[in-house]
């Protein structure tokens, strides 16, 4: 098939319409689609995650949590009971009127802030799990037990009260343990571990005391129940009318302590790891942005001639069998081609279909009428390869006979 006179970028040199290189909307959405959709999974997870309020976390032995760990059940009991209970973060905060003061964790207060509890007046104050430091100022007489700074610690077990203190004695047996302490001459421990105690109770003054805990876990939700725990803690807690919680700042650190920040937590070796990789970053950068030298030109490779490119169009529509494509492109070309030759304007390029039939009609004078010649140049489509051939040997015959003077 010889297509080398109907193309319309081929033999004449003319070019097609031009495609354009700027992406459309469409190529853009389906480039970044799963970018989006990822960005807004992303975006959605955070939102839930900052919208839904989760439980609130309290620390151990806090009376507002409901958790295990919490004793929100012991001051229910204490409430039903009548009396009244609250929490403060004010050391100084316990009266002269009969209160019972429990400190959760004494060793989170500053020096300053014991002071002001051992200054302030109370009827009992329970110190749990109290470290050496907090009981020279809070129960001078009360010692741990151990040697140095290592304090003797017992697993929380049942175990006999094994002492006279009513609130022990009515509560008998009773899940007592953690660290071990040694009462003063006008003390009492009860529920002995090693021969030291986990509950001490210490006199003060005429109605008041500080009872030194080892352990709260007899306390907590989940072990209230168990044992003489519950009269235990009745007891301990409900002997006067208002029981207050004293709660520090637990996100303080420790007296002595610094509190970590972020880069603390990163070992040595990684601020090794990131100098060489930002030395490897400004090397990469400096490499690829290296400035460009002046442009080389080089002489094509190949140099591929019309007819060769003709040829080859041909063979593409004829493997893809578009006989409508090659005869349309076939019939433009001629049209261009007759146009000038019979004086027809062209309007973007291309010439009236009414006014080119009828000057070719004219020219050929009676060898054909314009009805044909519009079938011959805007006819339908051939049907197969050889009413294609014949459309293109009409066309070139057509055209001979045009130019013929």
């Amino acid at each position: 098939m010889d297509l080398a006179d109907g193309t319309a970028d081929g033999g004449t040199g003319t070019k097609g319409p031009g495609t354009s290189l700027t992406p459309t909307p469409r190529t853009l959405w389906l480039r970044s689609r799963w970018f989006l959709l990822a960005g807004a999974v992303l975006l959605v997870t955070g939102l839930l995650l900052a919208g839904l309020k989760g439980e609130d976390s309290y620390p151990p032995l806090d009376p507002r949590s409901t958790d295990p760990g919490g004793t929100h059940a012991v001051v229910r009991l204490l409430e039903q009971q009548g009396l009244s209970t609250g929490t403060t973060t004010d050391p100084a905060a316990p009266t002269a009127g009969a209160e019972t003061f429990v400190v959760p964790e004494p060793d989170l207060l500053t020096p300053g802030q014991l002071r002001a509890l051992a200054a302030a007046r109370h009827s009992r104050l329970v110190l749990i799990a109290p470290g050496s430091e907090t009981l020279d100022l809070l129960a001078p007489t009360v010692t741990p037990a151990g040697q140095g700074d290592l304090q003797d610690y017992a697993a929380p077990v049942t175990t006999s009260a094994a002492c006279s203190l009513p609130d022990a004695v009515r509560a008998g047996s009773a899940q007592l343990g953690g660290l071990l302490y040694r009462p003063g001459p006008k003390g009492a421990g009860c529920y002995p571990r090693h021969n030291a105690y986990p509950l001490v109770q210490e006199p003060t003054g005429a109605g008041t005391d500080v009872v030194v805990l080892g352990s709260g876990t007899f306390l907590t939700n989940d072990k209230i129940d168990e044992e003489g725990n519950a009269s235990l803690a009745l007891g301990l807690l409900g002997s006067r009318p208002r029981l207050t919680w004293l709660l520090p700042d637990y996100s303080a650190p420790a007296p002595g302590d610094r509190r970590k920040e972020l880069t603390d937590f990163i070992p040595a070796g990684w601020y090794w790891a990131g100098l060489q990789l930002a030395v490897a970053a400004l090397l990469a950068a400096a490499w690829r942005g290296r400035r460009l030298g002046p442009v080389v030109a080089e002489n094509l490779p190949v140099v591929v001639r019309a007819a060769e490119t003709t040829e080859g169009r041909a063979r593409l529509y004829r493997r893809a069998k578009a006989r409508g494509r090659a005869a349309d492109a076939l019939r433009r070309a001629a049209c261009t081609r007759l146009a000038p030759v019979l004086g027809v304007p062209l309007v973007n390029g291309v010439p009236d279909p009414v006014a080119l039939c009828a000057a070719v009609a004219d020219r050929l004078a009676g060898d054909s009428t314009a009805a044909a010649v519009q079938f011959l140049l805007y006819g339908p489509a051939p049907t197969d390869d050889a009413a294609l051939l014949r459309l293109a040997d009409d066309l070139d015959a057509l055209e001979r006979q045009v130019r013929q003077p």
